[in-house]
């Protein structure tokens, strides 16, 4: 299954590099279904938009809902480049995603695993199975750079 996460996470690797030369941090998600048909993808728009909530994930899980026509995306994983922050593990949540797989660990801003944990917090309701670490360092890499330019 790595393999296919690997393949899944070029997806998303691919969305954050579309966000060169717009000011936002590359980071990028993809929603594929259970036979691996992707559904929805996204990269930050934050700056481009305007948009305080236009993280990768809520692009892509967005898509996916229209595309399905329904919230409920409790058949599809969700790959992003980086840790889903505390606004996007509630949008997982609410969403009913039951993978989410990661590339690089946010020690800053993470909820799934890293500073919080929502995404498999056994207080709430749904719980989230998380593969972090598929291709981390081509992900890490991505941000390391674009905070390297910004400096």
């Amino acid at each position: 299954m790595n393999a296919l996460y690997a393949d899944w996470m070029g997806l998303a690797i691919a969305e954050a590099e579309l966000t060169r030369g717009t000011g936002d941090v590359p980071v990028g998600a993809v929603v594929v279904d259970a036979a691996g048909t992707v559904l929805g993808a996204g990269r930050n728009r934050r700056e481009l938009d305007a948009d305080p909530t236009a993280h990768a994930e809520l692009v892509a899980i967005r898509a996916a809902a229209a595309r399905l026509g329904s919230w409920r995306l409790d058949e599809a994983t969700l790959v992003v480049t980086l840790e889903p922050c505390t606004m996007c593990a509630g949008a997982i949540l609410q969403s009913r995603i039951p993978r989410v797989v990661f590339g690089a660990w946010d020690e800053k801003a993470g909820a799934a695993g890293s500073t919080y944990d929502l995404l498999r917090d056994r207080r709430l309701p749904h719980r989230v199975e998380v593969v972090p670490g598929i291709r981390a360092a081509e992900a890490a890499d991505l941000l390391a750079t674009f905070f390297e330019e910004r400096r």
